[in-house]
């Protein structure tokens, strides 16, 4: 057995700053840490990363609901968060923020190494539209019936009943969890990552030890009916906007794995680390995220996808619970 430490980089998924931590993160942010402290008394390199997610529609609405901006929001959401953690103990290396200049510096890379390398297109679709608060809907903020087994009030991208996946056009009696009104179908022109491009790679990492079996098997049946990856949102949008697209924001599970990489990327200037001895195509370090089976699609699927895309490493493994 070598002498030499390994060098392991460890993330627990973000916790959404729309509100405080709760049980359900704490299962995982305390399992993460038991397998992090464990490396240290092993004499390893071992780094553990974090970070509050800070995009998207419901942060928006959360800070209107609050009367204030969206930056005070995450400010006091995080604050909060930073006191929860400090309570049970749990101990980061660094914990940050996806609204940050390394997130959106390195969010502006990853789309851009994939657009030059022909994976993002444009598309025309249809969406359903707000007519009362005047915005397009992200899939979420639509609920109704579900297409497939008929169980009422299921989101409109995925049925927390059967499990399966649709778009929010699909749903039966749709309305604004927002408004409550009827949204209407409206065009308008999205950017998509174009996952299917990526089937080959997805169906050799899959089974390549990166995941439980269980896990793996539950992925094949998204590889088998790959479909292009809506990643922009229409303005009003908390988040970063792309660059050459205006009024256009990256969709925030775009930059919200990326913000594993922004937290790093910030430790890294503060401890005089190498970034990309870590995230480099032929970096000889350990990647591990520990998060929960219901994002299992976004980690095991187009995050491998979009690091490959960009010419990054892809995780060594990902631990997902129930």
């Amino acid at each position: 057995m070598s002498d030499t430490p390994r060098k392991i980089l460890v993330t627990s998924a973000l916790p959404y700053a729309n509100g405080p931590i709760h049980l359900g993160h704490l299962l995982e942010y305390i399992q993460t840490d038991i397998w992090v402290r464990f490396q240290k008394l092993r004499g390893q390199q071992c780094t553990y990363v974090c970070a509050d997610d800070a995009h998207g529609t419901a942060i928006m609405l959360k800070a209107e609901e609050n009367g204030v901006t969206p930056e005070q929001q995450i400010a006091q959401v995080k604050a909060d968060h930073g006191r929860g953690f400090a309570d049970l103990q749990v101990n980061f290396d660094h914990y940050y923020r996806t609204h940050s200049p390394e997130n959106r510096a390195l969010a502006e890379m990853v789309f851009q190494r994939n657009k030059d390398a022909g994976y993002i297109l444009e598309k025309t679709i249809t969406q359903l539209y707000d007519p009362q608060k005047g915005m397009f809907l992200a899939d979420r903020f639509v609920k109704g019936t579900c297409p497939k087994c008929k169980s009422e009030d299921q989101y409109g991208d995925n049925c927390e009943v059967c499990g399966a996946t649709y778009t929010p056009a699909e749903l039966i009696d749709p309305y604004s969890s927002v408004s409550g009104a009827t949204p209407v179908e409206k065009e308008t022109t999205q950017l998509f990552f174009d996952l299917p491009k990526f089937e080959p790679l997805l169906r050799e990492w899959t089974r390549s030890g990166a995941l439980q079996e269980q896990v793996a098997n539950k992925l094949q049946e998204w590889i088998e009916d790959l479909q292009p990856w809506d990643i922009s949102r229409e303005a009003p949008y908390f988040g970063f906007e792309i660059p050459g697209y205006p009024g256009k924001y990256f969709y925030v599970w775009l930059d919200a794995p990326i913000g594993y990489m922004a937290s790093f990327q910030n430790y890294c200037d503060r401890e005089g680390l190498s970034f990309d001895d870590y995230w480099g195509k032929d970096s000889t370090a350990e990647l591990y995220h520990f998060i929960g089976k219901d994002i299992i699609n976004f980690h095991g699927l187009f995050w491998p996808a979009m690091l490959d895309g960009a010419g990054l490493r892809k995780p060594t493994a990902i631990y997902s619970h129930g």
